[in-house]
């Protein structure tokens, strides 16, 4: 995330009265270059070969993710880790599992570049200035032709569009006490009681901090050890979980993690009603709920 923004969310920290925090309002942006950052986001012209978009990983038409365990790249190969959704990303303390990328520009670029992932940026950006309408789109937003710079800018105010406000538990804590069911209520109080809460917290309900996973008892592949604590928003969409997509269903996740992460076996009810509030974090993009990918 830019720098200018961390300040903005140090004030939607949690602390003890309030561990989960509502989605802030969406940033004022430049509405045409994030309709430029959102055509190149689909555009597979963007890629090394032209074989696959952003969009191929990250569908924003389900989950800003994809059913697979491992995605593969332009190159054909698969990635190394799962892929995390886009939605809500920008309200991450950093980026990519292991948190190394501290910025959205700097995460695209990373993107852009690497081999493996998007094969380069200058053949797929050459490949684009040669489309003479999409070319004149560029040109009206940012006085110049199409590089690098301003495929970087219009993709991250593209990536700060990629909210998804609305979500039940959101509104229960703005004070609808009719927004979650008894059960519902259940599983967030067991989700703080048993200690989930002390990683998944903050307005994205985790993504800012990092922790080693497998504390207790091993979880998924040992490899990366520390790991940026991912989001639960729409995490019912999400599946499969963990950063090597092992875990194949939401239950089987909030079981794992208990026993790994707090060496706690949670019985049939906690799992139940703790994956029941974890549905209650879905919230809407273009103004219907966030859905799950068909495989």
């Amino acid at each position: 995330m830019a720098a200018s923004s961390v300040p903005a969310l140090r004030a939607l920290s949690a602390d003890a009265r309030h561990p989960v925090l509502p989605l802030p309002p969406q940033p004022a942006l430049d509405r045409t270059r994030v309709a430029i950052g959102e055509r190149l986001f689909a555009d597979p012209r963007l890629s090394l070969h032209g074989r696959i978009s952003c969009q191929s990983c990250h569908d924003v038409a389900t989950s800003g993710a994809s059913p697979w365990r491992l995605d593969k790249g332009d190159d054909g190969s698969p990635m190394q880790l799962n892929t995390p959704t886009v939605f809500n990303s920008t309200l991450n303390f950093r980026f990519t599992w292991t948190g190394r990328i501290l910025s959205a520009p700097d995460m695209i670029a990373a993107s852009l570049r690497n081999p493996h992932v998007m094969g380069g940026d200058g053949p797929g950006i050459e490949r684009l200035r040669r489309d003479s309408v999409f070319a004149a789109q560029v040109r009206a937003a940012y006085h110049r032709e199409l590089d690098e710079r301003a495929t970087i800018d219009a993709l991250t105010l593209y990536l700060r569009s990629l909210t998804t406000p609305n979500a039940r538990f959101d509104r229960w804590l703005a004070g609808d006490a009719k927004a979650l069911t008894p059960q519902e209520q259940r599983g967030w109080a067991r989700f703080q009681s048993v200690g989930c809460v002390s990683c998944h917290q903050g307005v994205n309900v985790g993504g800012n901090l990092f922790q080693r996973h497998g504390i207790f008892h091993p979880l998924a592949s040992p490899d990366p050890a520390i790991l940026r604590v991912p989001s639960l928003r729409n995490v019912m969409t999400t599946a499969p979980y963990f950063h090597d997509g092992s875990a194949p269903d939401l239950s089987s996740a909030v079981l794992s993690m208990a026993r790994a992460q707090l060496d706690i076996t949670l019985s049939p009810r906690d799992v139940a009603d703790i994956t029941a509030f974890l549905k209650t974090l879905t919230g809407t993009y273009e103004g219907r709920p966030v859905q799950a990918p068909r495989r």
